[in-house]
């Protein structure tokens, strides 16, 4: 048995990183419905570490650039890699259809329109559908319609 999570943190938390972590934020909460829990500034005025929650879904946006580690621990942005996508975050919505036109309204490329997916009676029904946020992130937003 696994013992409890801290107190405010769900078991998975996600981070993505932008070029420009700041203008991600307001862009995410926006078209895509976070709220702003934190963010920490440097002395400079950069994002030093920021928690965006969607329900009790906790995504951590940072700034990309160089580490203390090694180059294949630099966080990168799917804009830097001539726009491919390298994972994805899944979220689940009340209204798949009212999340993408507000997604849409502010920009989102969408991927893949609003499309219903029946997996048969021993499964589900879903509707979801696919979006690129300014820098290139995969994001898939998905409602369920019966059974699962």
């Amino acid at each position: 048995m696994m013992k409890p999570v801290p107190k405010g943190w769900p078991r998975m938390s996600a981070s993505v990183y932008y070029d420009d972590p700041r203008a991600a934020i307001d862009w995410l909460c926006k078209a895509f419905g976070f709220e702003t829990r934190m963010v920490v500034e440097g002395d400079d005025g950069s994002i030093v570490h920021s928690e965006l929650m969607f329900d009790e879904g906790l995504v951590m946006v940072g700034s990309v650039g160089k580490n203390n580690e090694s180059d294949a621990f630099t966080p990168i942005s799917p804009k830097s890699l001539e726009g491919r996508v390298t994972g994805s975050l899944c979220l689940f919505v009340d209204d798949c259809d009212a999340h993408h036109k507000v997604a849409v309204e502010h920009g989102a490329k969408i991927v893949r329109e609003p499309t219903t997916n029946d997996y048969g009676d021993d499964y589900w029904t879903d509707r979801s559908y696919g979006a690129l946020d300014p820098e290139g992130h995969l994001w898939w937003f998905m409602q369920r319609i019966k059974g699962g």
